[in-house]
């Protein structure tokens, strides 16, 4: 009988582990979704926009005047940025627009207020969603720019969320436009693309704050979690208290170093996933109740939960009693 030599069937077993590695790989990143988590991250974000909005209502025109009081003013700040890069999107833009249409520099920050709180309003009632999410998108980069010495975590992320959303197969299921336009519904595997896209850039983001704390040692004794709650604007709760808690701020410094290190790894098996998701969306309520950071926790929540959430609660069905039924003698 001929025999197959073993240089032979080397290509042969390389060919099928290639081709059955990339099939779980092709699964793996385009699995069907119905776009549940596109909704959430619509109206989360949209939300998320408005608040950001409102709360710089009174000092808008303040921050991003030309000729405002202090250091801090438009013309400086749009100083630096040109020497980083003339293409960083800054408010500037609006208002030399604004000036060849013969306007002045606050009505023209007046409507781009009004422009960026519109948008938010469009995206949780789902109007012209498209528009609206890279409406929100470009206004607020410009102004998380412009202001770029007083921003913080939050914009950062709001600005990827808000990526996210514009580059999606908007309109989503729920959104106002699928109801007036009837527009058919996205391919099922690019919006599960786009989700695992987002759950990876998660991952990434919590694997690497999680490292960056566990290489210090204030996180392990501490020392952390007593600066992060005393330094002003942030010291809510008395130092008196908190001189009281310090066990539990060592315990709440090692578990948050703990939760994000892990995090990526605990999120992805079906019995881990809703504890790890419920610790951080409790870590991050925790960051805003507790130091008043209350945008930043809101859209960390919507981005985690819109990433990981949808569908999970049904994959914990509640288990009923059913009653004994007797066998009949035939």
């Amino acid at each position: 009988m001929p025999t197959t030599s073993v240089s032979a069937t080397t290509p042969i077993l390389r060919t099928k582990f290639g081709r059955a590695w990339s099939r779980q790989l092709r699964a793996f990143l385009f699995q069907s979704d119905s776009g549940e988590w596109l909704s959430i991250l619509r109206i989360g974000l949209g939300l998320e926009v408005t608040l950001y909005a409102s709360s710089l209502w009174a000092d808008w025109g303040r921050m991003f005047a030309r000729s405002s009081t202090g250091f801090l003013n438009r013309e400086f700040t749009e100083a630096v940025l040109s020497i980083q890069s003339p293409l960083v999107p800054r408010i500037g833009w609006f208002v030399w627009m604004g000036e060849r249409a013969g306007l002045s520099e606050q009505t023209t920050l007046m409507i781009v207020w009004l422009l960026l709180f519109a948008a938010g309003c469009f995206l949780v009632v789902g109007l012209c969603c498209r528009t609206a999410a890279i409406a929100a998108w470009l206004i607020h980069l410009c102004s998380a720019k412009t202001g770029g010495y007083l921003a913080y975590g939050m914009d950062n992320f709001l600005t990827i969320g808000l990526f996210y959303l514009a580059i999606a197969p908007l309109p989503d299921r729920l959104a106002l436009d699928r109801k007036l336009w009837r527009v058919r519904p996205r391919d099922p595997e690019v919006v599960g693309f786009l989700r695992r896209v987002l759950q990876l850039h998660l991952c990434v983001i919590y694997f690497f704050g999680g490292l960056t704390k566990c290489l210090g040692a204030g996180w392990w004794n501490g020392d952390s979690m007593w600066r992060a709650l005393t330094r002003p604007p942030f010291n809510l709760i008395p130092s008196q208290t908190l001189i009281h808690g310090q066990s539990i701020l060592l315990i709440a410094g090692i578990f948050v170093c703990l939760l994000e290190l892990s995090f990526s790894i605990l999120i992805w098996p079906k019995r881990t996933r809703l504890p790890c998701l419920i610790a951080i969306i409790t870590m991050h309520i925790g960051i805003g109740v507790m130091m008043g950071l209350y945008l930043f926790s809101l859209v960390m929540i919507v981005l985690d939960f819109a990433a990981f959430g949808p569908g999970l609660l049904r994959r914990y069905p509640t288990t009923e009693m059913t009653p004994k039924v007797a066998k009949r003698d035939s």
